[in-house]
């Protein structure tokens, strides 16, 4: 395919996570094929808490997005347009700005941002749907967004306006879902099944054979919703296993005098491969819906069998048996089980790990992504 011209663009997050991550990894990629990127950023850095009144208006409609995004289209003459965080500062003026200068818009979801307050679906601790297919008003009751009203009516009342004026299905060529279950969600909350295409996250990890494997690792922001307070109640049933827990984040003051949880703090990418490396099984007790964890492609490329709860597109994305053990959600006593038997069975996790490479070697390698993205592009340029 001829090298093609492509705005990225992105809303940086104030703590960078996961997402911010593929978006730097995909743009490395593209350009290691040669195409030309063209990165159009904003920071949430920029934000200034005390101007809530301009947020609220930035978020529905921002100008200045619209005329910046402009002036590149002008001054490139992109392909297309590569959308990935629109919240808050770039806001879905950028879909319009395209549309106008007839410019196909390819838009990743990297969350359920478009149908909950939360983006999550989760709710106290548990999961809700209360908002999917409906318009998220509750999300403003409930505060969803931050624990703040103003912030979450901000984030509704964009979410509101741009349903009904159609911005979500008529401004967006193509949508990019990370599993066959986001996909489906998308297409349950009002989105045209015809314009999301599946495309998984990606890394370029060499192949390990380490001799010797010992020990679980959790790697991840300490937060409710990746689930270490169920980690924490299995080890208890485990009295002499410890795992490693590479992260940090609100919940690291419930961990840090448990002799059972090694904290590694947050690591490095290329540390964090390391130990993944010379680990026999991945923990990913998540209780909310995971869209694609780099982390699994991560364990899945490093030889590393995951032990994932049984829910969302965890479920989908590991085998149960094969490269790695699913454990139903939230159930400490089953999630303990599956340590016993991973602890246990070391030959059985280390052919799983095996497993799990030859799967990354199939699907998750950058040549593979490569080749999935540029369908994705072509489809949204014939459009």
């Amino acid at each position: 395919m001829t090298p093609l011209r492509i705005v990225v663009a992105h809303n940086r997050y104030r703590e960078r996570g996961g997402e911010d991550a593929v978006v730097d990894a995909e743009i490395a990629l593209l350009r290691s094929y040669g195409h030309r990127v063209i990165e159009y950023r904003r920071d949430n850095a920029e934000l200034d808490p005390r101007k809530r009144v301009g947020l609220l208006f930035q978020t529905l409609w921002s100008q200045s997005t619209a005329r910046e995004l402009s002036d590149v289209i002008c001054n490139e003459g992109p392909d297309l347009i590569h959308v990935h965080n629109t919240f808050p500062l770039l806001s879905p003026s950028i879909y319009w700005a395209s549309s106008r200068a007839r410019v196909p818009v390819v838009q990743t979801l990297h969350n359920f941002r478009l149908l909950c307050a939360q983006a999550t679906f989760l709710r106290k601790g548990e999961l809700c749907e209360d908002c999917l297919g409906r318009t998220p008003w509750r999300g403003v009751v409930r505060k969803c967004y931050r624990n703040s009203t103003s912030q979450s009516t901000a984030l509704v009342a964009m979410l509101s306006v741009h349903r009904t004026l159609g911005t979500y299905r008529r401004k967006v060529t193509r949508y990019i879902a990370l599993s066959e279950f986001s996909r489906a969600k998308f297409i349950e909350g009002g989105l045209p099944a015809q314009q999301i295409s599946v495309k998984p996250n990606f890394v370029a990890a060499e192949r390990s054979d380490a001799d010797e494997r010992t020990g679980g690792v959790f790697v991840g922001r300490l937060s409710i919703e990746k689930g270490l307070h169920v980690l924490v109640a299995a080890l208890r049933m485990l009295p002499h296993t410890v795992c490693d827990v590479i992260g940090a984040g609100a919940q690291l003051a419930s961990v840090q005098n448990n002799a059972q949880i090694r904290l590694l703090g947050e690591q490095s990418a290329q540390a964090v491969l390391e130990r993944m490396r010379t680990a026999s099984y991945l923990v990913m007790p998540s209780i909310c819906y995971e869209q694609f964890p780099r982390t699994l492609v991560e364990a899945f490329a490093c030889g590393l069998p995951v032990i994932a709860s049984r829910l969302g597109p965890l479920a989908e994305l590991v085998t149960d048996g094969h490269t790695g053990l699913l454990f139903t959600p939230g159930s400490s006593s089953d999630l303990a089980e599956k340590l016993r038997f991973a602890e246990t069975h070391p030959d059985t996790m280390r052919q799983m790990g095996r497993n799990a490479r030859h799967e990354y070697e199939a699907k998750y390698t950058p040549q593979r992504n490569h080749e999935q993205l540029m369908e994705v592009y072509r489809a949204a340029m014939h459009c």
